[in-house]
């Protein structure tokens, strides 16, 4: 009898052990950055573009992966920012609500409800609402908004939503669009954090911090081949300036 998963565990084996060398990239690009931001750059450069190029996982079409060569803008330490993640709007304490939790964090996390005690001033943190994001070859993926973080840019403040992944592998997600996209950039906007696929440069749970660096920035999957099903930016994630900083197109 033919074992109708045999067919598939060549391609299940290459697609663990892509997702393997992306882990182990960003967990080198950590330790490195804390010395030298420059060289954790280019490492991250260099070595995804070797991924991108070479690993049969790549998402680059088969004909273009022997000539494909990575684009970037120029490296700018000032788009590399340590930010805070709060709610995107204090609620009136009441008597009434629950404990809000979801997948993925292995107990409940209370995020505001019956049980938690406001801070002064009578109000508590929102509890994440449900947010379905659109995906670049239709349908939605189930998100939750965890909170929104507020990036001092050059330029100005501007704020961007974090998501928690509902399904799949679970995991911080924030992505973006800006002035650049549909010219220097892919026209569906760029992801900074996809703790789903290990791209993630840190934070401080304690602060309630995370690390957002431009220079990390990238094109989801569905830039380089429809068939790829990535999940979009919303309208409040989209930046009313240019951000001239990680991939581009050309």
């Amino acid at each position: 009898m033919t074992d109708p998963i045999a067919d598939d565990r060549p391609e299940i084996l290459q697609l663990a052990d892509w997702r393997r060398q992306v882990a182990d990239l960003y967990a080198e690009v950590r330790r490195l950055i804390r010395s030298d931001h420059e060289a954790a750059v280019e490492l991250w450069r260099s070595k995804r573009e070797r991924l991108f190029r070479d690993h049969a996982q790549s998402p680059v079409l088969l004909s273009k992966r022997e000539a494909f060569r990575a684009h970037h803008y120029p490296i700018d330490p000032a788009l590399r920012f340590e930010v805070l993640v709060e709610p995107d709007s204090p609620v009136a304490s009441s008597s009434s609500g629950s404990a809000s939790a979801f997948g993925g964090f292995g107990a409940p996390i209370d995020f505001g409800g019956a049980n938690a005690s406001p801070p002064s001033g009578g109000t508590m943190r929102a509890a994440p609402l449900a947010s379905d994001l659109p995906v670049s070859a239709g349908g939605t993926m189930a998100m939750r908004r965890i909170g929104r973080v507020e990036i001092p840019f050059p330029a100005g403040v501007r704020s961007l939503v974090v998501f928690w992944m509902s399904g799949y592998a679970g995991g911080l997600f924030i992505p973006f669009r800006d002035a650049t996209n549909g010219t220097e950039t892919y026209g569906a906007g760029r992801y900074l954090i996809d703790g789903a696929k290990s791209a993630d440069l840190g934070g401080d749970p304690v602060r309630g911090t995370v690390i957002l660096d431009f220079n990390f920035a990238y094109h989801p999957s569905c830039a380089f081949d429809p068939k790829w099903a990535c999940p979009l930016a919303p309208p409040d994630s989209r930046l009313d300036i240019p951000v001239r900083a990680g991939e581009r197109l050309t």
